[in-house]
Parts: C-alpha cells; structure tokens; sequence
C-alpha cells in the first residue's frame, strides 16, 4: 500500500489522478445538485421524483451505450492525453448549460429548466464516455505491471472520494444556485489546466480505422472483446455491479426523503457514506492482494454486500418517521436511534462493493496488448451501459407500478447473489 500511495508523488500518474478527481466532483456536484432541487424544489410527489432520478440515470447512462465503441477506438488511435485535454474544455460549455437551467429553475420555470438540465446530464455521460476508457487504459501505459493494480485502486478510491465530496457539497449548497454554478466553472478551467500536465500517451499499434456507425461500432467492439473467456466474466460481473450501483442511486435521494423522511442535507451525506465505503473498499483490497490481480475474494464481496443490503433494508422498514409536515436535518437524524445502523449498514454495502469491483477492472486492463486497452474498457463501458440502463428503466417501471424504494433493496440483494455466481466462475477460471 504504501508503494501504492507512492504513486501520488509521480509526474506520470499525479495529474491523471487530480483530473480524475476535480471530474468526477464536478460532475457529482452539477447531478447531486439537480437531483435534490428537482426532489425538493421541484416535485412534490414520490413517483415523480423516482421517475425523474431514473430518467436522468438513463440520460446519462445512454452515450456509453452509443459512443463507448467510438471513444475506445479514438483512446487506441490518438494520444490520449490529448483527447483528456478536449473533453476537460467540453466539461465548461456542458456546466454553463446546466447551472443556466437551474437558474432558470429559481424564477418559477420548469418545463425548459428542466430539459435544460437534462441535456447537461447526457453532455457529462458524453464526457465521461471519452474519459472513461483513458482513465484506465492510460495505466498500463504510464506504470509498470506491478503498480497497475495499485493505479487502478488509488483512481477507483480517489472516483469515490471526490464523489463523497460533491455529493457532500451539493447537499448545503444547492439551494445557492449561483454558488454551484460558479464552483463547478471554476473547477472544470482548473481541471483543463491539470490535464495539461498529463504526460504524451500516443498510440502502440498500428492505426485503427474508426466505424461512426455506432451500433456496428459496438457490436464488432464487443465481439471481439467477449470471446475471451476471463474479459467475458469480468465484464459481466462489472455489470451487474453498476446495474446494483445505478439502482440504489436512483432510489437513495426517494428513499431519504418518504421512507426515512430526511431533507436534503441527510440525502446527501447518505450519498456521501457509500462514496466513502467504496473508496475503503477500493483500498482495502488493493491490500489484501498484494499487487496480485485475483478474484479470488470477489464472490465473498459480493455475497456480504447482498447481506448488508439486507440489514439496511430491514433498519429502514422499521424507521420512526419524523412527525407530519416536518423532515429531520443532520443533527436530529444523526440523534435518532436508528441512525447509526443505517449509516454503518450501507457504509458495509459500499466498502464490500468496492472490495468486489477494482480488481474487475485490473482485469480488463491487463489481460489484452497495451495497444488494445481503451477498447476493452469501451467495450466493458458498452455492456455497462446496456445493464446500467436497463435497471433504470426496471426502477421507473416498477416504480410506476406502486413499487416503493425499500422494496427496491430486495431486488437488489437478490442481483447480489448473481453477481457472486459469476465472479466465481471468473475466479476458477483465471486463479
């Protein structure tokens, strides 16, 4: 761990793990902030604001699904430190239009703040989708093989760490409107000015003919990553994970306010407690390993994830709810008895997921040629994507069926349990 954390002082992974870190809290800033206007502020009804944390799941979710296939192509064809450097000065127009929108919000408007704030989502999905495959694929570039599963960890802890902060930033600042969006500007210029320092990360191999059909595109992507047996059950299992991570995200900010009848400020630090738990995890693993790239504690991770998924659904259900017409702040939730099992329940939910997922992806990254590897994470992304999408639309479906969010963490719990078959077919058949 500590020549993990040794990586920090180097030039070659120092920049990409800062730019990493200001992008992901700026973009858990912008979407926290949304979605706790828009379930406070906005709406005034239960299904109305799970549909709409859904769609705006799906909205984001949707370009990995139809440009992941084009983003791995041009990360394996073009430096891609260049290409970090054109999508941080995307990430500034994409935060004028969102903060514009919740501006817009503030004087009585909905209907265009809203389509406003949705497109700024499916701009950061875009943003994410050409990140997404660079962010691990330059690893392998820029440290040696022994240091990949460490890198893989410390950006995995530091995702989750900034996301933590966002979502807790965003839970005392939304209201100020013209304060989010003159921290998230800021942050994205800076974010350009780090990625700068990124060192040159050119091509390997031989150039590689970009497909714009995007459906084709992914359709050739997946076919030729998913023929290897080990990527196949990895990717798999990074799937479901995500479905389980998009579902509870959708539920959470629904679930704080009726079930545990919480405001906005408990919302964001229930948020901000999985951040945490996954950033332990990421770490925690990354010990237990040694540097060695194994699934050998995958499936256990996953099967006490669906257990803790289970006690945080039984802690919930027996909730004393605040009394009509009021909703508990931080210091009167953090007093009530129940508080401290739901917090340490889903602190356990998160620090197991993350002990399950990291080394997932140090698999997709060190199994093919340096020159193919933003293409296996595209296509990793690609399959996310599809899984990530349709749990949200399982969410606002059954959501508008009567389905309440406490009952969704029984769904959940049982995905648990699939996600631990595969991983342990992936641990036999690579350890």
């Amino acid at each position: 761990m500590i020549n993990a954390l040794g990586l920090l002082k180097r030039r070659r992974f120092l920049p990409l793990f800062t730019t990493q870190f200001l992008g992901a809290f700026n973009d858990n800033l912008f979407k926290t902030s949304m979605v706790l206007f828009a379930t406070y502020e906005i709406f005034a009804d239960e299904r109305q604001e799970s549909f709409f944390n859904a769609l705006a799941a799906a909205l984001f979710i949707l370009p990995f699904f139809l440009l992941s296939a084009l983003a791995g192509q041009l990360a394996d064809t073009t430096d891609k430190a260049r290409i970090i450097r054109i999508v941080k000065i995307a990430e500034v127009g994409i935060m004028a239009l969102g903060c514009s929108g919740l501006l817009l919000a503030r004087t009585g408007q909905v209907t265009l703040p809203v389509v406003m704030m949705l497109a700024a989502v499916v701009g950061l999905g875009i943003h994410s989708t050409f990140f997404g495959p660079i962010k691990y694929a330059i690893l392998p570039q820029h440290l040696e093989e022994e240091d990949v599963l460490g890198g893989t960890g410390l950006v995995e802890a530091g995702t989750y760490l900034s996301i933590l902060l966002g979502t807790i930033v965003a839970g005392f600042i939304y209201r100020s409107i013209a304060i989010v969006a003159g921290v998230t500007f800021v942050v994205a210029v800076v974010g350009y000015f780090i990625a700068r320092k990124i060192p040159p990360a050119p091509r390997l191999g031989p150039p590689v003919p970009l497909d714009l059909n995007p459906f084709r595109a992914s359709w050739r992507l997946i076919g030729a990553t998913l023929h290897i047996p080990r990527l196949f059950l990895a990717i798999c299992a990074i799937s479901f994970f995500w479905t389980i991570g998009s579902v509870l995200v959708v539920i959470f900010p629904p679930l704080v306010k009726n079930v545990l009848t919480a405001d906005a400020s408990v919302a964001s630090l229930v948020l901000g407690i999985f951040s945490i738990g996954v950033a332990i995890g990421s770490v925690v693993i990354n010990l237990m390993l040694r540097g060695h790239i194994s699934a050998r504690f995958s499936p256990a991770s996953v099967i006490a994830m669906g257990g803790a998924v289970l006690a945080f659904w039984f802690v919930v259900t027996g909730w004393e709810v605040a009394p009509a017409g009021t909703l508990y702040d931080i210091p009167r939730f953090i007093a009530h008895p129940g508080a401290p099992l739901v917090l340490v329940t889903l602190l356990f939910v998160a620090i197991f997921g993350g002990m399950f997922v990291v080394p997932l992806y140090a698999f997709l990254t060190t199994t093919v040629p340096k020159d193919q590897t933003a293409r296996t994470v595209a296509a990793n992304n690609v399959v996310n994507a599809g899984a990530m999408t349709i749990g949200s639309v399982a969410v606002a479906a059954v959501t508008a069926l009567g389905a309440t969010p406490s009952q969704l963490l029984l769904l959940v719990a049982g995905m648990c349990l699939i996600s631990a078959w595969i991983a342990q077919k992936l641990h036999r058949a690579c350890d």
